[in-house]
């Protein structure tokens, strides 16, 4: 169903009941006025006879079957009129329908049965005599019907061309999400362009305002994947070309020369390795894969598990730092990411320390977080390289990494509600890695 179609239905049906309970309440009041009118014309015509009786002829004292005809007494067509004595006795009549008398005997408005019609009737007294005149209720609820019908088709003529009014109200409201419907059909699959609509409602420029942004992060997306294609077939072409070039020469050597081509070769391979490795990481950390595997680990655990993964069996390069105070509580993040996370920060570390220099790894708790700090003893960072270091591929000169190691860190922080922070000295480069705890 279209959104035109249910908000007219919608709209339709509420403005419907809204004017059939008006049209039912002023047609309820028309028809009570209506009878009102009735009843007060049977007054009138009562005292209208009570006043030309008065200018008649004595009336006989037993004028049984006396008759007045309806113009002699002014009596409107289609009511009957009955002028009767104290006694019960008539002494007068307008006509001879009905054949049945008018019951007199309650004064004012009365409801009575006559011939087996219903009838209303409303008695005088005027001195000697009573005057009750009546009228059919057949009569009155037919007059009354057909004023009904009169007033109830302007209203309902009324009320369809509203409806109608609204189906184009809508449809004219609708016709900004049109153009831009319209809009967003005539665009080329490959374009990202923010759209650009003259005379945009109010109410809708946040949904452009949201379709434009949207644009925008999808053409970084795709800028920042183009890059990382680019950067990624540069970093694999290196490898496989010095891996092809050393079994050239191996092929072509003997002895220890042949040796150290296939050793050379063989590191090769396995840079190529971990650069596929971290790759895969990457695009799994960004991606909407999920790392929950049920595994929770502490701060401690963490830090000696990210230890034995970046040094294998040379421990000793990194000093572990624990406080008496450490929180137990596991880390609210998968255990996955959390060693990866710090593993590259040490990778990092043992990269740019000397070799007999140790790196440092200190743990403290503030409030619901822990704080991982790793410090190397390298020769630092330009304060204006801080800024890239956690861009894809990116190295300064002296490094012999791939340039994926502190993009997967920075990946991991933004998913996991983490923060990451540089400080770079004279004496090496410290770097803060802070993760959330569980609530205890």
């Amino acid at each position: 169903m279209s959104l035109r179609l249910r908000l007219s239905l919608t709209l339709g049906a509420a403005f419907a009941l809204i004017w059939a309970l008006a049209a039912a309440w002023m047609l309820s009041d028309l028809r009570n006025q209506m009878m009102f009118s009735l009843d007060q014309r049977l007054v009138a015509s009562a005292r209208m006879v009570a006043g030309l009786l008065e200018q008649l002829p004595a009336l006989p004292s037993k004028g049984e079957g006396t008759h007045f005809s309806a113009e002699q007494l002014n009596i409107p067509g289609g009511m009957a009129c009955q002028v009767s004595s104290l006694r019960g006795e008539i002494l007068a009549r307008s006509h001879s329908s009905p054949e049945q008398a008018l019951e007199a005997e309650k004064m004012g408005f009365h409801d009575q049965m006559i011939d087996g019609a219903p009838w209303r009737s409303f008695t005088l007294a005027r001195g000697d005599v009573r005057i009750t005149t009546a009228d059919r209720q057949i009569e009155r609820e037919a007059l009354n019907m057909s004023i009904l019908l009169a007033a109830s088709v302007p209203v309902g003529v009324a009320l369809l061309g509203c409806l109608c009014l609204l189906w184009l109200g809508i449809g004219q409201g609708l016709a900004p999400l049109n153009r831009l419907r319209e809009a967003l059909m005539r665009r080329n699959a490959d374009s990202l362009e923010p759209l650009q609509l003259q005379s945009f409602p109010s109410e809708l420029k946040p949904l452009l305002d949201t379709q434009n942004q949207l644009f925008q992060r999808i053409g970084k997306t795709i800028e920042r994947e183009r890059r990382l294609t680019g950067d990624a077939a540069h970093e694999l072409r290196s490898p496989l070309t010095a891996i092809k070039t050393h079994l050239q020469v191996a092929r072509m050597t003997e002895g220890s020369a042949r040796d150290q081509s296939l050793a050379r070769a063989e590191e090769g391979a396995d840079r190529l390795h971990r650069t596929l490795e971290q790759l895969l990481l990457l695009a799994r950390v960004e991606g909407s894969l999920s790392f929950d595997d049920g595994s929770q680990c502490s701060a401690e655990q963490v830090a000696r598990l990210a230890i034995a993964d970046a040094t294998g069996g040379e421990r000793l390069r990194i000093q572990l730092k624990l406080p008496a105070d450490l929180s137990t509580a596991a880390l609210q993040m998968p255990a996955v990411l959390s060693i990866a996370a710090l593993r590259n920060l040490l990778d990092n570390a043992l990269r740019h320390t000397p070799q007999d220099c140790a790196v440092e790894l200190s743990l403290e708790t503030i409030g619901n977080r822990v704080r991982f700090v790793v410090r190397d003893h390298g020769p630092g960072i330009p304060p204006d390289d801080l800024q890239h270091l956690t861009q894809r591929f990116w190295r300064n000169g002296q490094s012999t990494g791939c340039g994926l190691g502190l993009a997967i860190v920075q990946a991991i922080v933004q998913r996991c509600d983490c923060a990451l922070h540089f400080d770079s000295r004279p004496d090496g480069l410290r770097v803060e890695l802070t993760m959330p705890l569980q609530a205890v």
